[in-house]
């Protein structure tokens, strides 16, 4: 079977790398040209254990191409990105573009049988108005649409692309089982759980939208702590000690592209009835404000205050909806002298903020632990140390 995978992103390729591994012949596909050649080259754009061996595998094997056009293939499987436009209301809503445009370049090399599945998270009904772009574009109804969510996490995608279960949403019973065939060549431990599109729609909303609604209450939590002189990771902890209680941990706020959007997806279809959703994402929204207060307050005047870590998560190089970023920022706003220190960041300055090695950012006057990357652990001590700010509690 030929696969053609759009997007060629954190998703898109280890995706593309794995089918390819599952014996599928598959082009990626994707609209800027410098990766397109970057991978051709067999150099990756992304940081991701165990994707370089698994990539060069797949690339010697010839099952795996690259290219900026699409061409006619047997299944499609779109993983564009969803960004988020912001309304005056403060309620984010999904950007459906990219989804849109991948669509109709689908659609105008589509034929009678082919399969189009959807990978990138999207409010319900997305997939009914993908197929409605398809049919006017390829100008015939014959072809099958599905939904099936990514579940995976940055720093162990390939191996929850084969041991997570799946969530398959067809359009149509038809639609649901092709898809099925696809998957389970590469979905080896996990379950395949099929469904109709719009409940696949929401099920990757609810999976993170519950994850942000905790989150959002350890943050409030650490607030309350901070203000009444409690060590919220030792309060946690205790509290954790009873059998039905398992509180997260608390940290500079909420980033990605996943948890810190999807909840608003909902929230926008219908804002009445989802108040609590809505009032999730403001409390994590406020944490790196909060965290600015504090150090703002802490650090001597004049300081050179450095915040270590810049990605959204541990041991990774994604930088998408970081709060520390915003942290970064709201301190810059507040007249702090700010650098930062991200290990998993090429580039010698993010969004206008020194990125430092760990040595040079060891020398900085305060210090803000906003992530447990893996170098951090192993120089806690060198961190405790210095004058600092503690949001993860790295150096307790």
């Amino acid at each position: 079977m030929n696969i053609c995978v759009l997007g060629l992103g954190y998703i898109g390729l280890p995706t593309s790398v794995t089918l390819a591994l599952a014996g599928f012949s598959v082009r990626g596909v994707d609209i800027r040209a410098d990766v397109v050649d970057e991978l051709a080259a067999g150099t990756l754009p992304i940081v991701e254990p165990g994707l370089e061996e698994a990539f060069a595998k797949a690339h010697a094997g010839g099952n795996l191409t690259f290219s900026t056009a699409l061409a006619p293939a047997d299944a499609f499987i779109i993983t564009v990105q969803t960004p988020h436009r912001e309304r005056p209301d403060g309620v984010k809503e999904a950007e459906l573009r990219f989804v849109e445009t991948a669509a109709r370049q689908v659609g105008a090399v589509l034929r009678p049988g082919n399969l189009v599945v959807l990978e990138s998270t999207v409010p319900p009904g997305t997939c009914q108005k993908m197929e409605d772009i398809l049919r006017q574009t390829a100008g015939f109804s014959d072809f099958l649409v599905a939904h099936c969510p990514e579940r995976v996490i940055p720093g162990r995608i390939l191996n929850e692309l084969r041991t997570n279960d799946r969530i398959i949403g067809g359009r149509t019973p038809e639609a649901t089982q092709r898809a099925k065939e696809i998957y389970e060549k590469v979905v080896t431990e996990g379950v395949l759980r099929l469904t109709d599109d719009i409940t696949a729609e929401l099920c990757k909303l609810t999976e993170n939208t519950f994850r942000d609604i905790n989150i959002a209450y350890a943050n409030e939590l650490s607030v309350v702590c901070e203000r009444l002189g409690v060590d919220v990771f030792s309060l946690i902890e205790l509290a954790n000690c009873h059998p039905r209680v398992n509180i997260l941990t608390p940290g500079v706020g909420v980033g990605g592209h996943c948890i810190a959007v999807d909840p608003w997806f909902i929230h926008g279809l219908l804002p009445d009835e989802t108040p609590l959703i809505a009032q999730a994402r403001r409390t994590n929204d406020r944490k790196p404000h909060f965290v600015a207060e504090q150090v703002a307050s802490l650090a001597p005047q004049g300081a050179r205050v450095c915040v270590l870590g810049l990605s959204y998560k541990p041991d990774v190089d994604d930088l998408r909806e970081s709060p520390s970023l915003v942290l970064c920022h709201a301190l810059a706003a507040r007249g702090v002298e700010v650098c930062a220190c991200e290990p998993f960041a090429r580039q010698e300055s993010v969004e206008g903020f020194r990125n430092l090695p760990l040595e040079q950012a060891l020398g900085c006057d305060f210090l803000v632990v906003t992530l447990a990357h893996s170098l951090f652990r192993e120089n806690a001590a060198r961190i405790r140390a210095k004058p600092h700010y503690d949001c993860v509690g790295l150096v307790r």
